[in-house]
């Protein structure tokens, strides 16, 4: 059994045939899904997927590239629903900043207030974090751990192999793997992965995004999660069984489903 801790089952390119994709994907063994909350105007659909469908669960927030639409009474609308298990995609992303000096001073403020709003949500109504990073390490970290957010605990969505987040697992951090441990030019995350604590590792398939060889360039699913557990197993050399019980065990714990 796996879980998908991470798929974008609201995604618009999931609307013709939404129901193949979760049939197939139990069919291959995973067994429960949380769609984490990126686009506000998308948190309906995901909402109404968690209830069509037992196994899919979701999460309330904002990913960093959304925050122009942040609105957290939209949020909360939805945060005591029964199949709310997390708050994010929340993060800090600084990959796609502004060229222009005083644009990217701005919305790097932003984005840190942003984030900093859905940590103190998930703190006040007890909800783990899904956490989004991208070439912003140090100022993640550093609002994470000064907010106190492993008092709720959280996952670092597609760990990115950055050894500055590594302790994290200290603070009550789990690490999201996805396909990208498949990919060829992974080597810093498959040198890094036997240094995550076992009973910390996630697995995501970020669908409809990052699909695993050898699907790579093609849309993801979350049935594909079968070839990322098989290469942590191998990378770890212990059993894929061994890591689908890990793993499902550790979202378990995390999210409560």
């Amino acid at each position: 059994m796996i879980i998908d801790t991470h798929t974008h089952l609201d995604h618009k390119k999931f609307d013709n045939d939404i129901d193949v994709v979760i049939k197939d994907a139990i069919n291959s063994g995973v067994k429960k899904f949380i769609i984490p909350g990126a686009d506000i105007d998308d948190l309906s659909k995901a909402v109404n997927l968690s209830e069509r469908y037992d196994e899919v669960y979701f999460a309330v927030g904002c990913h960093p590239y959304d925050i122009d639409k942040y609105d957290e009474n939209r949020l909360l609308q939805y945060i005591n629903h029964k199949k709310c298990v997390a708050v994010g995609e929340c993060g800090l992303d600084y990959f796609r900043l502004p060229k222009n000096d005083t644009e990217k001073t701005s919305n790097i403020q932003k984005q840190k207030d942003i984030f900093i709003s859905q940590i103190d949500i998930a703190k006040k109504y007890d909800k783990p974090l899904i956490v989004h990073i991208r070439d912003a390490s140090y100022d993640s970290k550093d609002i994470l751990i000064n907010r106190q957010a492993g008092d709720v605990g959280g996952v670092l969505h597609c760990y990115n192999a950055s050894s500055i987040l590594l302790d994290m697992a200290e603070h009550n951090f789990y690490f999201g793997i996805g396909g990208v441990v498949t990919f060829k030019n992974a080597k810093e995350l498959v040198d890094i992965l036997p240094q995550i604590p076992k009973n910390k590792l996630l697995i995501e398939t970020d669908a409809p995004y990052l699909s695993p060889m050898p699907y790579r360039g093609q849309r993801n699913e979350p049935k594909y999660c079968k070839y990322v557990s098989k290469n942590i197993a191998d990378i770890l050399n212990i059993s894929d069984t061994n890591i689908q019980n890990i793993t499902t065990k550790n979202a378990n714990k995390l999210f409560g489903i």
